[in-house]
């Protein structure tokens, strides 16, 4: 005798309702928008294609410099009335044209208001008089455990919402867009490719962070999300909408994880702290009075617990902000104040070193490359397209000898530089070195 199916559970409250997140996936939807992009790249090509006397000898047809490339993306609305969307830097970086699309089925025409590619946020603009703004939380109060909903545009499909708990916080991914600074909020509610600067919302509504990668070895998503929390974002947001871009300083040092047998050589006890390795000399840390050795512990009265939050600490201040940092010497607890500077003050104009070297502007190498700390030598930190300094530099380039002469300053490089006919460079870029002959 077979047995009656028992009836499924259901949880219910007083009202015999089951519960639900449609009213609030309701209620933000109309916040959150589909952003679409066109625009063309440079085609990259063997510079063999580039010699006419081999394109004629082998009767290599033209091909054209540029593609076309598209991409969809998501975006949120965070200021109704000056039509303000945030997203992440790279579902826009190569676009002509953006095209924002609502889920009443409205399509605008956005503007690019900035971008920054170290934290890979973006501010869009659109012109309407009726959009759905998300109130913006708090993300310091985020907590692992919390639950979350992401909301963004998938393969390029309508809305979809996913939701999870908040997972990690302070997290960090190695080669997340080229973003270095970096602090995510880690979350196992489904961030799919297309998600990408879509919202991240607490049950209360309100935004908390920016979709931005997953992690993944296949490219499909494995249930580990990160977002830009809502506090780095709102600063960078700040400055762009300000300035049209982040007017990012420098300090003037590079730090280090304090490890357990680092602190145990250093005769301290704790372990937690950014180890200041290398401090530039004149730099605003120097005039401080910061010292390779000091331990980090605080930055205007944030904590400190490593490198990567030392970095995002100040990467997010403003040029001339003033910034209090204590630090540990000796086994005594100081304070120091030091001020922000202009990376741009101490820039030398090529025109005044060499001819070879024309369209490139050099500075001493900081706290902005990668490779400061583990080289010496001066960066690259422009260079004019079409320039003679383009035929063999880039931006971020780092020049560690000129002649075979070691270069490990500004001084240095003008000293190398000067009375002589011809420069034989020593580049470091990315990870790989080589030498270039100019005259």
């Amino acid at each position: 005798m077979a047995l009656p199916l028992a009836a499924p559970a259901q949880i219910v409250d007083e009202n015999g309702d089951v519960p639900t997140l449609a009213p609030l996936v309701q209620r933000v939807s109309p916040a959150v928008v589909n952003i679409a992009t066109s625009g063309t790249v440079e085609t990259e090509s063997n510079p063999l294609l580039n010699d006419p006397f081999f394109r004629r000898f082998f009767d290599v047809p033209d091909e054209p410099r540029q593609r076309e490339v598209q991409s969809l993306g998501s975006g949120v609305v965070v200021d109704a009335e000056a039509g303000y969307v945030l997203t992440n830097h790279h579902v826009i970086a190569q676009a002509d044209e953006i095209t924002v699309a609502f889920n009443d089925g409205r399509e605008i025409s956005a503007e690019i208001v900035g971008s920054d590619p170290e934290t890979d946020i973006a501010v869009l603009q659109v012109d309407s008089d009726t959009l759905t703004a998300l109130p913006l939380a708090d993300s310091d109060e985020l907590r692992v455990g919390d639950y979350t909903m992401a909301i963004g545009n998938p393969f390029g499909l309508d809305h979809t919402v996913t939701t999870g708990v908040v997972s990690g916080l302070d997290r960090t991914l190695p080669g997340n867009n080229g973003a270095r600074l970096q602090s995510f909020i880690q979350t196992d509610a489904s961030i799919n490719p297309g998600n990408s600067g879509g919202a991240l919302v607490n049950l209360n509504g309100e935004l908390v962070g920016i979709n931005t990668a997953i992690l993944s070895r296949s490219g499909g998503n494995i249930g580990i999300g990160f977002a830009v929390p809502m506090n780095m974002a709102r600063q960078v947001m700040d400055q762009i909408i300000e300035y049209g871009e982040v007017q990012r300083g420098v300090l003037g040092v590079r730090v280090q994880d304090l490890t357990a047998e680092i602190a145990e050589a250093f005769d301290i006890e704790r372990n937690d702290g950014a180890l200041i390795a290398q401090v530039t000399p004149n730099s605003p840390a120097a005039e401080a009075g910061l010292e390779a050795g000091d331990i980090v512990t605080a930055v205007n009265g944030t904590a400190i617990a490593d490198a990567s939050a030392m970095a995002n600490a100040i990467g997010l201040l403003k040029i001339g902000d003033e910034v209090d940092i204590t630090f540990v010497r000796n086994g005594e607890s100081q304070t120091a104040t030091a001020t922000v500077a202009d990376p741009a003050v101490g820039q030398v104009d090529a025109d005044a070193l060499h001819p070879a070297l024309a369209g490139a502007t050099f500075s001493e190498l900081d706290e902005r490359s990668p490779l400061f700390g583990k080289v010496e030598g001066v960066l690259v930190t422009d260079v004019s397209q079409g320039s003679r300094a383009a035929e063999y530099l880039q931006s971020g380039d780092v020049i560690t000898s000129v002649n075979r002469q070691t270069v490990e300053s500004m001084e240095d490089f003008r000293a190398r530089t000067e009375d002589t006919e011809r420069l034989l460079l020593n580049i470091r870029r990315d990870n790989g070195a080589f030498f270039v002959l100019v005259r």
